[in-house]
């Protein structure tokens, strides 16, 4: 609220100014420092050729600008009120809660985020509101035999009669969200609402796809459909959905599109579920104990009551030997006496309700009651319901079979898009047409630049120059070879003839300018430990190397016993760097020939220290901005635990450039934080007496100032990988803050320039060339055009596995 005057509104006179100096024993309060923002873009590139290109946008007009969005917190309880922790409750009750009150809610249309906030545009006519809604449930429990459970019980269950229950709902007026800010944002304004303008929209969409029942993962939406589904093994399968937001471009609002892949358990019968998972050709190899693992908690349909049912358990008595009390009638007529009776729950289903069990007698049954009141199916009566998602981390198997079978060709996955927004309609839905927005149905056309690729300098002062997207070093020397005079070679493949392998390996590192000394042992696994398990396999084989090699060697070759996805890989990578300390090349060669030597060189003479080459601007420091100023260039990124591992800490790696004017030589560190922490932690971590620093620049810093004679970086270029939108704020204000404070800690005034590019990968936006061209791109392109598409680093991947960098 203003003030008027110079008096407070109560009155009182205004406060006294600040003292000219702080008196003694006073702190000075210290103030926040101004937040940072982001830069508009100050113009565009325009080297290149010309090319035009399409993209899964489009393009979104706001007719009603002057629209509001009011957002209201939903509170959700039962008569008693206790909240309401069922999330799937929650849209049940406020469909209904729409459909009873519509007149008292002034008829408007709401968004509801399946948690605790609701949007309108414009007001509701209370700010504070409360009803009482009642929803029906249907109480039949028929075919799924408890404790105490008797036939006439049964009978009555089997009438599924219908059960009112009331809830609570409470709406509060929270804050207002203009449309506005949008379109601001769009002009280069800085604005607050913006990103909760755009979490309303795509709230809206959600809400759109929830009601057509399709499973919500975040922006992505997946209907019920088996054709849409991929097995890749293990009982799991992909399923293939679509992904839907509105985005900021430069060219205005769009609604961006693309195809999204969810892993979901596959749907039908729970034992052959259990026999895919545990890889069991025959029901009876399955193990049980880890299949009461697995089913906790997944959704069954009964296939003899068409009803659904969380599994808690299994039975710890197969199907013949778990009895429970039934109570029937005996004698004459119908006043004969009530004789309970003890039967097992395979009795029950085959002799009362008449249904084949014939693999159920020896097998547990499914518990789907309670903690306190189980509840028992056959298994042979279950099937796992579709869309439940499978959030476990895949096996290399799985991940393979999965990139082999979800590719699409440019053509197929543009007519998808295509199609969808025929199909769907987005703009007709009464929200957003109240917002007055209007969607187009074809693909953002705008222009490109093909960028020439760069050139590389390699040994004898020669160029490499890239044909086809690649770079070849066949028949070419490598910038720095290095001379390897104590290796070894380990054998986990029976069909490798490693003694040729090591010949034609030094033969071609000759040509490569590399001196390999003969290796100092071949070591063969021993046939007996070929059918152990992986972790054994690399105990034994280190058993015998520590026995036949009397030091460290400079590196191991270890050739596996697959091509792709070794079991023995990932123990193998942990035992020799992690434990010893020793750098490994592992392959797994089908073909050997100058190609195949060539690639597996390249990579040995980095791991060792080599340079293979620089690129030609570096050679002569014709790199513009970087060849008068010392500049560093640090690349940074936080890895996680895979999902379900939440005790696992996340790890964060820094590299940082050294040896200026050079930009390809660089230095890793590598910190563990808290689980789950994207923002990385150490980069500034003071001792606490204040004059040490253990963070990660200051170790970078000091092994720049070393490499270039005593040169101190004047401008800092970062590039962040792995943050969203919503975190750029906080890369700004946290981690760039931690940087200058490593800085200013060595004693240094004089901060440099830095500059900040977040580099995105996991976006959705997809290019494609225009005219029905049936390939993805090969080239280097620039999509740079101000009237379209945002600054973004697109990455694709060509038909045939040529990896494109497309830079906007």
């Amino acid at each position: 609220m203003e003030k008027t005057g110079t008096q407070d509104l109560d009155g009182s006179p205004p406060p006294p100014p600040p003292p000219a100096t702080v008196p003694t024993g006073v702190r000075p309060q210290l103030i926040d420092p101004v937040k940072r923002v982001m830069i508009s873009r100050p113009g565009f590139g325009s080297s290149g050729r010309r090319i035009q290109l399409e993209a899964n946008h489009f393009k979104v007009s706001v007719n009603s600008p002057d629209e509001t969005f009011y957002q209201y917190s939903v509170s959700l309880s039962y008569e008693d009120k206790k909240p309401v922790e069922n999330k799937g409750m929650g849209r049940k009750i406020i469909d209904n809660l729409y459909q009873t009150y519509s007149s008292e809610l002034g008829g408007k249309r709401f968004a509801y985020d399946g948690e605790k906030a609701l949007y309108t545009v414009g007001p509701l006519p209370r700010n504070k509101q409360e009803f009482t809604v009642v929803l029906e449930e249907s109480m039949a429990k028929r075919g799924s035999p408890s404790r105490g459970g008797s036939p006439d019980e049964a009978v009555k269950r089997s009438r599924r009669s219908l059960h009112s229950k009331s809830y609570i709902v409470e709406i509060n007026y929270a804050t207002k969200i203009p449309l506005k800010s949008v379109l601001l944002a769009l002009r280069g304004a800085e604005t607050e609402k913006v990103q909760d303008a755009l979490r309303v929209l795509d709230i809206i969409l959600r809400q759109q796809a929830a009601n057509r029942g399709c499973l919500l993962v975040r922006q992505s939406f997946f209907h019920d459909d088996s054709r849409m589904l991929t097995d890749v093994g293990g009982g799991v399968a992909g399923c293939r959905g679509l992904h839907s937001s509105f985005r900021p471009t430069h060219g205005g609002l769009s609604l961006n599109i693309d195809v999204s892949t969810t892993m979901i358990l596959t749907p039908g019968p729970v034992i052959e579920f259990l026999k895919a998972n545990q890889g069991a050709r025959e029901a009876r190899a399955i193990d049980w104990v880890k299949a009461k693992k697995m089913l906790k908690n997944m959704r069954v349909k009964a296939t003899h009551s068409n009803r659904e049912f969380k599994i808690i358990g299994l039975s710890e008595k197969p199907c013949t030997e778990l009895y429970f009390t039934l109570k029937g009638k005996s004698g004459d007529g119908a006043n004969g006496d009530v004789q309970p009776e003890e039967i097992s729950v395979y009795d029950y289903f085959t002799r009362h309700r008449n249904l084949q069990l014939p693999n159920s007698a020896y097998f547990p049954c499914l518990d789907v009651g309670k903690p306190k009141k189980p509840n028992y199916l056959p298994l042979e009566l279950c099937s796992l319901v579709s869309l439940q998602r499978y959030t476990k981390s895949l096996s290399s198997q799985q991940r393979a079979s999965l990139v082999e079978k979800s590719r699409q060709k440019p053509l197929e996955r543009k007519k998808v898009l295509t199609d969808s927004m025929l199909n769907y309609r987005y703009d007709e839905d009464p929200l957003l047409a109240a917002c007055g927005i209007s969607i187009e149905k074809q693909l953002t056309k705008f222009d490109g630049r093909v960028l020439e690729a760069p050139r590389l300098k390699v040994g004898s002062n020669e160029d490499c120059i890239p044909r086809n997207g690649r770079w070849n070093f066949n028949n070419k020397r490598l910038l720095n070879p290095i001379k390897i005079e104590r290796w070894a070679v380990v054998n986990f493949s029976a069909r490798c003839d490693t003694s040729q392998l090591s010949r034609e390996l030094i033969n071609c590192g000759r040509g490569k300018g590399i001196i390999m000394e003969r290796p100092f042992t071949l070591i063969e696994e021993e046939h007996q430990y070929r059918r152990a398990s992986p972790l054994i396999r690399v105990e034994k084989m280190f058993e015998q190397i520590k026995v036949k090699l009397p030091g460290p060697p400079q590196f191991i070759l270890c050739v596996l016993p697959e091509k792709k996805n070794s079991d023995i890989y990932g123990p193998w990578k942990k035992k020799s760097l992690s434990d010893f300390g020793i750098a490994t090349q592992c392959v797994s060669p089908t073909k050997i020939n100058d190609q195949y030597l060539t690639n597996v060189l390249l990579k040995i003479n980095s791991k060792l220290g080599g340079t293979n080459s620089l690129l030609a601007l570096e050679v002569v420091s014709r790199i513009p901005m970087i060849k008068d100023t010392p500049t560093m260039i640090l690349g940074m990124d936080v890895s996680h635990g895979s999902p379900g591992r939440s005790d696992a800490p996340s790890i964060a790696a820094v590299v940082g450039s050294h040896s200026w004017p050079l930009i390809s030589r660089y230095r890793a560190a590598v910190r563990t934080q808290s689980s789950k922490v994207e923002m990385i932690e150490s980069l500034f971590k003071p001792s606490p007496n204040g004059e040490d620093d253990d963070g990660i620049m200051r170790e970078l810093l000091l092994d720049f100032y070393s490499t270039t004679n005593g040169q101190k970086p004047s401008q800092i270029v970062v590039f962040r990988d792995g943050v969203s939108e919503s975190q750029f704020s906080q890369v700004l204000n946290n981690e760039l803050d931690q940087m200058i404070k490593a800085y200013q800690h060595l004693r240094e005034e004089n901060i440099p320039k830095f500059t900040v590019i977040v580099a995105q990968k996991n976006h959705h936006t997809k290019l494609f060339q225009a005219g029905g061209v049936p390939e993805n791109l090969f080239s280097l392109v620039l999509a740079s055009y101000q009237n379209r598409l945002p600054s973004l680093v697109l990455q694709l991947f060509d038909n045939c596995g040529y990896q494109n960098r497309l830079s906007k």
